[in-house]
């Protein structure tokens, strides 16, 4: 028999161990649970070097954000959380399709939203489930996502639809104003995404900030907003990235 590895992540102790002690009582399934995105992280990434993946892993759509914490002196740096962590249970899902693409990820929340299943399934989620489904429900979603199957409640169909419907709509719209760009705009703009500054984005581009100042005009007029997090939000829908920036050398 063919075990399936489970790896439930929750923030809430009580639900996450009644979970997992549910689950584990299945012949051929092994659990394992996390109570938030850090742990999880940990509990991939060994079981990835002791050679025991994980299958799926339950996600809590409301799992909470870490605290960063900034350590007094003398405190030990892992206490630090990172700022790149995932932030709730989706952007965990969608930080995993990339670095463990093998796993499949099904999100469990308190309550059916459209827009937020619709956004697991872009992020890269083969489910979505409430927390108060039956077991025998939440076992089929488990071995169907891995003959990989898609598992909605029948209930968030139609408006699941209409939101991917819709976000592709605008991904349309926004890649259209992105291509009415020059490519020393679209260059801009890259920069912009990664968070580069005027000045920085002259130093980069060997280019006078005034210059760069008409440049980011141009572009927030091109493309109909009035921010530069306008320009962001809206180069990201159109799938732009930022530009790669260099690490930073040591001085000897």
């Amino acid at each position: 028999m063919q075990r399936i590895r489970v790896l439930v992540v929750d923030d809430h102790r009580i639900f996450a161990e009644s979970l997992a002690a549910a689950l584990a009582a299945e012949q051929d399934v092994d659990v394992a649970a996390a109570g938030s995105a850090p742990a999880a992280l940990r509990n991939l990434d060994r079981a990835v070097t002791d050679g025991r993946r994980f299958d799926v892993l339950l996600a809590d759509a409301d799992l909470a954000a870490p605290l960063l914490a900034v350590p007094a002196q003398g405190a030990a740096r892992e206490q630090v959380v990172p700022r790149s962590c995932p932030r709730d249970g989706i952007a965990l899902v969608s930080g995993l399709r990339t670095s463990h693409p093998y796993l499949r990820t099904v999100v469990v929340a308190d309550r059916d939203d459209p827009r937020r299943a619709a956004a697991a399934l872009q992020a890269g989620a083969s489910g979505w489930v409430a927390k108060d489904c039956s077991l025998s429900r939440l076992l089929a979603v488990i071995r169907g996502v891995l003959r990989d199957e898609t598992h909605l409640p029948p209930a968030l169909l139609t408006g699941v639809l209409r939101e991917l419907t819709a976000a592709r709509k605008h991904r349309s719209e926004s890649e259209r104003l992105v291509e009415s760009l020059t490519p020393r705009e679209r260059e801009v703009l890259r920069c912009m995404v990664a968070g580069l500054g005027r000045k920085a984005v002259a130093e980069r581009l060997f280019l006078s900030p005034h210059t760069v100042r008409t440049h980011m005009q141009n572009v927030l007029g091109k493309l109909g907003v009035h921010s530069t997090l306008a320009a962001v939000a809206l180069a990201r829908r159109a799938g732009v990235g930022p530009v790669e920036l260099e690490a930073a050398t040591a001085v000897p």
